[in-house]
């Protein structure tokens, strides 16, 4: 009989998730953390995550070589939250150049990942990047490599929801999402101060630019390797989540009425 490679499999591999969790993934990252106002940071958390002791943002913006798979770009923007006795950070766009990049984060672990344009250049000591999405750039890091820093090593947690869109009607949940930690690793080779500036641009998909600066607290390039793995913490309330469903899917009515 002939191979019909559409048929039912015995096993199924996850390139990604496996190799995020027993491989090194060596990234290029420029990272900015700065500190917004604690009821911009309140506003976008979704229940039952709670604001932290903080009210920080972090963007990173990276280029990573998975095992695997082509190097692509991958960027993370969010700010501290914390569940519980947890502290963490929750992202609100997680943005990736490839398909493959994307979808076993967002499918499998319920990341906020969309497809984008993610640059990251190094020349010497300037260091640049960007992310771009639907004809807007969303924000640019530039700057130059200032001082060299002791590497580190921690490990830390992200917020996902996996959530299940209704078939039936926008804007609805067909069940109840998942609460799911990412639990990671990070480590680094190449940890370097930055002296340059972020910035943040209107885009009305992705408006980021409402997350204002108020204090800059650390601009730094690392060279690092992560692993991560994900643990169902438990379902939340759909009604809850249902009024952030724009941060994970595109409202296009933003863009106005076509001419």
């Amino acid at each position: 009989m002939t191979t019909v490679r559409y048929g039912a499999r015995s096993q199924q591999v996850n390139r990604e998730i496996e190799a995020k969790k027993n491989a090194d993934i060596w990234s290029e990252a420029v990272t900015a953390v700065y500190e917004t106002e604690p009821d911009i940071v309140a506003a976008v958390l979704p229940p039952p995550l709670e604001p932290g002791p903080e009210p920080l943002v972090r963007v990173t913006i990276t280029r990573v070589e998975m095992p695997g798979l082509p190097v692509f770009g991958a960027g993370w923007i969010g700010v501290q939250a914390r569940h519980e006795d947890r502290l963490g950070e929750y992202p609100i766009l997680m943005p990736m150049t490839t398909e493959q990049s994307l979808t076993g984060g967002r499918e499998v672990n319920g990341e906020p990942k969309k497809l984008a344009e993610v640059e990251v250049v190094r020349e010497g000591d300037r260091v640049g990047a960007r992310i771009a999405r639907m004809g807007s750039v969303v924000c640019e890091i530039v700057g130059r490599i200032s001082g060299t820093r002791e590497n580190y090593e921690l490990a830390k947690t992200d917020f996902w929801f996996k959530l299940s869109p209704s078939p039936e009607a926008p804007g609805v949940l067909d069940q109840d999402p998942l609460l799911v930690y990412g639990e990671k690793t990070e480590r680094t080779r190449v940890h370097e101060s930055v002296e340059g500036e972020l910035l943040l641009k209107e885009a009305p998909l992705d408006p980021v630019a409402d997350l204002v600066i108020r204090r800059m607290v650390d601009l730094n390039w690392t060279e690092r390797a992560s692993t991560q793995v994900g643990r169902i913490i438990g379902p939340v309330s759909r009604a809850a989540l249902e009024p952030y469903l724009h941060q994970r899917y595109d409202d296009l009515s933003v863009l106005g009425a076509r001419r």
